[in-house]
């Protein structure tokens, strides 16, 4: 079975005009390593010296791209095998220091 990982773009929500396919990976664990390598790309290259986990966060679910993963386990999992929102929100809150408030 092979995991299909597709990207949205935040920045034009709903979108599928906007969506791509990344790749296919042979194992759901290498597209999650994949997925988060996407997200952890893009936070680095928007994130400036002294700005808040909130702020951001905030700059990521605007403007950032948000991975994905089809294959049949990924659709079985009610919240899915990765969540690209909530890792930033994770991501955020280690390279800032501080909370994302709920």
């Amino acid at each position: 079975m092979k995991y299909t990982v597709m990207v949205d773009d935040n920045f034009h929500y709903m979108d599928e005009q906007e969506r791509y396919t990344l790749g296919e990976y042979e194992t759901l664990e290498e597209a999650i390593v994949v997925c988060k390598s996407v997200v952890d790309r893009y936070l680095k290259e928007v994130y400036t010296p002294g700005a808040t986990a909130e702020e951001l966060y905030k700059h990521y679910v605007s403007f950032g791209e948000d991975p994905f993963i089809l294959g049949v386990q990924a659709i079985r999992r009610e919240d899915g095998p990765f969540s690209a929102w909530t890792y930033a929100k994770k991501r955020c809150e280690e390279i800032c220091g501080g909370k994302v408030p709920e």
